[in-house]
């Protein structure tokens, strides 16, 4: 369910007000509607529908593998009475979990649709990588000191 329509409660009840507005402000999981794409193997994009919201109203955070999109809308300034609320204007923070080594590339606000481009960028010590088989061995360090030995060297024998 998208919305709940409050209107017949004012009717008949009296002094509830207050815990209507509460309800109709609250913050909603699935507020703003959002798409999540991908544009190739370690490209994605998040659009979000934040029709509304200028640029110093919508705040990206990344902390791990989590990326906040929270919106806050400035006090209105004029002094108005609003009869019906149709528009989405509520404030919102709706959290992505990300996968590991994803980071936010890009960030665009255009025609109330905010775009967040996302990269996945491996770094290379963690890549898979093929070792040629029958290939001279390479020096690896070793864990007693840092002393390099070739993998298929001996261990040198004392002659007593």
């Amino acid at each position: 369910m998208r919305s709940f329509d409050y209107s017949p409660l004012y009717r008949t009840t009296v002094g509830f007000d207050r815990l209507f507005d509460m309800l109709e402000n609250s913050v909603r999981s699935d507020w703003p509607p959002y798409n999540i794409e991908k544009n190739g193997d370690n490209d994605y994009r998040i659009t979000m529908a934040v029709a509304g919201f200028g640029l110093d109203e919508v705040e990206l955070v990344q902390n791990g593998p989590e990326l906040s999109v929270i919106g806050q809308r400035k006090p209105d300034q004029q002094n108005r009475e609003i009869l019906h609320c149709g528009l989405a204007i509520g404030n919102f923070k709706q959290v992505f979990k990300l996968a590991d080594h994803v980071k936010v590339k890009a960030a665009n606000i255009h025609n109330g649709l905010l775009s967040v481009d996302l990269v996945r960028e491996v770094p290379e010590e963690l890549k898979p990588r093929r070792i040629e088989i029958g290939s001279e061995a390479r020096a690896v360090p070793l864990q007693d000191g840092g002393n390099k030995q070739s993998i298929d060297a001996e261990p040198q024998r004392k002659v007593a």
